[in-house]
């Protein structure tokens, strides 16, 4: 879903601690469509569940799909990311357990994930002539202006 572009200077405003978890896939034999469209076909309603959940954490998401898929994900806090994570009635745990049973270490589908805790102070943002997108749609978007001006006058407002 994406909106109006946003032809102003824009930064995310995000109160206090949050998380940025990357996810995602490659898929290394394109001709195996069996092994990779199950791994493909999860995030989806892994995705739906979360944003039926507005508890569960999670801010928002952004996907980009080609031969490495990514998803970006913004979380309230590191416990709510691996409390669903470890949730044994949500969707990640069996899709976790069908993709080491169908695929496990054969090499056709690739999968990781990188997590980051974010404390304030401890990032920046910028966006001109987009429409709200990132940590600006999981957060606030700002006018880049007076102490927010440079990146460096928005590291030192977060702190």
């Amino acid at each position: 879903m994406s909106g109006p572009v946003l032809r102003e200077r824009l930064t995310a405003r995000l109160d206090g601690d949050y998380v940025v978890f990357l996810i995602g896939m490659r898929i290394n034999k394109p001709w195996l469509v069996h092994k990779w469209w199950p791994v493909v076909s999860a995030m989806p309603r892994m995705q739906r569940e979360l944003q039926s959940q507005p508890d569960s954490g999670l801010l928002h998401a952004e996907t980009w799909f080609s031969r490495t898929l990514i998803q970006v994900q913004y979380w309230r806090s590191m416990e709510q990311l691996m409390a669903y994570a470890k949730n044994r009635e949500a969707q990640h745990l069996p899709a976790w357990a069908a993709f080491n049973k169908a695929i496990g270490t054969d090499g056709s589908v690739g999968i990781w994930h990188e997590t980051y805790a974010v404390r304030p102070g401890s990032s920046e943002s910028v966006y001109v002539n987009m429409p709200a997108f990132g940590l600006g749609r999981a957060g606030e978007l700002v006018p880049v202006k007076g102490r927010l001006a440079s990146a460096a006058q928005r590291m030192a407002a977060g702190k």
